[in-house]
């Protein structure tokens, strides 16, 4: 399962007592990424019951983020501002995430029963050793995932660290837009979050299933395993969209905007599925295979029993279908929504096809309402 949260990222913005039991309030997942703000506002209406109030998903100028560094704080607050306004809520509480790359992450044991102010010293005594940065430097923040084992006096800690610098960034833009951080996670905990809302649709699962989820960005695809809901295996391969996007440019004489819009909402010449499209698909399947293989040949796992696809790329008619068949691994396209309850506004067709692109925001989204 993945972490809960973070209390020292979550100390850098204040927050009045009990405020994360309000259970019914609305929350609103932001994904900001190197080319889009992607918003999921979700409302819990029972015990592990969710509805989809609205999504956004608004196109950054180029060059805004790199690198997971925001380059234009005053470009991003106003996408924000553009992507709230077409949500259409009132709602402004809102969870935000650091980028996997950005955080330093470390599994350390320690005996059980601590004091939470003992465990905080020792935290800090552990990350001494291994961050290679002055700790007034850095956010940190622990959470006890466990028993190690079969031990009742030992426990599992994960420790996390990340530069100020990268919160107060993001802070700063989400405030600029209006909105009210309430939550600073990390985006690979939030898609292992949202992984939560897909096990059920997955055939056979257990707690021995081998999912490789692949989050196909603009320029990385992130590839993280879960066996069951525990992920065993992480890393990030140069591959992603960009490069469709700039074959688009390159042969039809559009902008970076103009592109990513028509990569979601069509209009391109006749030649573009066969010259351009299919050449693409073909090379991610062909990506997508290798990683399958890189993982079976240097892990303790001979095996993966399903592959999931998030991002915008996924959607894409017949990539599923295309990698299922190169890789031999049954392949299914990432909808976190299932199952969920949704506002009169939206329509379930679209929602279809925007719902890989979603997935880390409604795993933030989820952190918020089921905080």
């Amino acid at each position: 399962m993945p972490p809960r949260g973070f209390k020292y990222f979550k100390r850098v913005i204040p927050l009045s007592p009990g405020f994360l039991q309000r259970k019914k309030t609305s929350f609103i997942g932001v994904d900001v990424s190197a080319t889009a703000v992607k918003m999921v506002e979700l409302s819990a209406v029972g015990k592990q019951q969710f509805r989809l109030d609205g999504y956004a998903n608004v196109t950054l100028p180029k060059g805004v983020i790199s690198d997971g560094n925001i380059n234009d704080l005053a470009q991003v607050a106003d996408t924000l501002r553009s992507a709230w306004r077409l949500l259409g809520t009132r709602a402004r509480q809102v969870v935000l995430a650091l980028p996997t790359a950005s955080v330093i992450s470390k599994r350390v044991i320690m005996p059980a029963g601590l004091r939470e102010e003992d465990m905080e010293l020792q935290v800090e005594s552990e990350a001494n050793q291994y961050i290679p940065f002055p700790l007034e430097e850095m956010n940190l923040d622990f959470q006890v995932l466990g028993p190690m084992g079969k031990s009742t006096d030992e426990v599992e800690v994960l420790i996390v660290a990340a530069k100020k610098e990268k919160i107060e960034d993001r802070v700063a833009v989400a405030e600029e837009a209006g909105l009210k951080v309430s939550i600073m996670d990390v985006e690979a905990y939030a898609t292992e979050t949202a992984y939560r809302q897909i096990l059920k649709q997955l055939p056979n699962h257990s707690k021995k299933t081998i999912t490789m989820i692949l989050d196909i960005g603009a320029h990385v695809t992130h590839v993280n395993v879960m066996v069951g809901t525990h992920s065993v295996y992480s890393r990030e391969q140069a591959f992603g969209g960009a490069m469709l996007s700039q074959e688009i440019q390159r042969r039809f004489g559009l902008s970076h905007e103009e592109s990513e819009i028509a990569k979601r909402q069509g209009g391109l010449p006749d030649s573009y599925d066969q010259e351009v499209l299919q050449p693409f698909l073909q090379n991610l399947a062909g990506e997508v295979s290798r990683a399958v293989s890189f993982f079976t040949n240097s892990t303790q796992y001979n095996k993966v029993d399903h592959i999931l696809l998030a991002g915008g790329v996924a959607a894409t008619e017949g990539l599923a279908a295309l990698i299922e068949q190169k890789a031999g691994v049954h392949t299914l396209v990432a909808n976190t929504f299932q199952g969920m309850t949704l506002a009169q506004k939206i329509k379930p067709s679209q929602l279809e096809t925007d719902a890989p692109a979603l997935m880390i925001a409604c795993g933030l989204a989820l952190r918020g309402v089921d905080a």
